[in-house]
């Protein structure tokens, strides 16, 4: 049942990551939380250890949405460069902590974020410009700091980042669909720099975690969530390049609210 359950949420995350530019970092996280008992994790781990496996299934989603992506040919690479740096800086950060720290003010905190992009989302598409004018290719300074906001906030919750970037982006005058694109490939360069931290932590878990594990990584449960993302990654993508910007932005903002209650609803 723990297999079924992991290869579920590792199929509707890929989706979504194709679909949206995000990991569904979140549905990974609860269903980890579900499955990770069973397979021998300590209760007082578990939390700890969903997250860090979160993100380490996050690389491989990732990896083939930003795959699909770049064959598109609509990832803005001089916006990614901008933010990259702050990304891995606030990805390492994020990690520790995590292992630190309690989440609980920080999870009202991005929950409201959450509904505040969700409505400036759908306020900023009724008053969107001609869908033909030229399209604005962000490299502001700001990115930088921005960048490490974001790496941060998602390592700790074990997200990709997409839902922060892409009303991000969408607000500086990126298209969305370029947008979720540019996103795939900064969640990808969150993901990494994540893992890398949680695998070679200085916290070393207190309790003894079962074979496959490195540091707070469950390799074992973040392969099967793989295998499940990346068989539906490259269709949510095919899929978002078929979609018009404004169905996609009214999409993104109704997953911004199913994020908020999810993390509004947890303990």
């Amino acid at each position: 049942m723990s297999i079924v359950i992991l290869l579920a949420a590792g199929a509707s995350a890929g989706f979504l990551s194709g679909l949206l530019g995000i990991a569904g970092g979140l549905l990974v996280v609860a269903a980890l939380t579900l499955a990770l008992p069973a397979l021998g994790i300590p209760a007082a781990q578990v939390m700890r250890v969903s997250v860090a496996t979160a993100m380490a299934a996050n690389v491989l989603t990732l990896l083939a949405s930003a795959t699909a992506h770049i064959r598109q040919r609509s990832v803005l690479w001089p916006t990614w460069r901008w933010l990259a740096a702050g990304l891995v800086l606030g990805g390492f950060a994020g990690a520790h902590i995590t292992q630190l720290l309690s989440a609980r003010v920080l999870r009202w905190v991005i929950a409201m974020f959450c509904v505040f992009m969700a409505w400036r989302m759908m306020r900023e598409r009724k008053h969107a410009k001609d869908p033909d004018s030229p399209e604005r290719v962000p490299r502001t300074p700001w990115l930088l700091p921005t960048g490490t906001g974001i790496g941060a906030l998602s390592a700790v919750v074990g997200i990709g980042g997409g839902s922060m970037i892409v009303p991000l982006l969408v607000s500086l005058g990126v298209k969305p669909v370029k947008a979720v694109s540019t996103s795939a490939v900064c969640g990808l360069t969150i993901a990494v720099s994540t893992v890398l931290s949680y695998a070679l932590t200085v916290h070393a878990p207190p309790q003894p975690l079962p074979w496959g594990s490195v540091g707070y990584l469950y390799l074992p449960a973040a392969a099967v969530v793989a295998v499940g993302s990346m068989s539906l990654a490259p269709v949510g993508a095919r899929l978002a390049h078929g979609i018009s910007g404004a169905a996609l932005a009214r999409i993104f903002a109704v997953f911004l609210l199913f994020v908020g209650a999810l993390i509004a609803a947890g303990k």
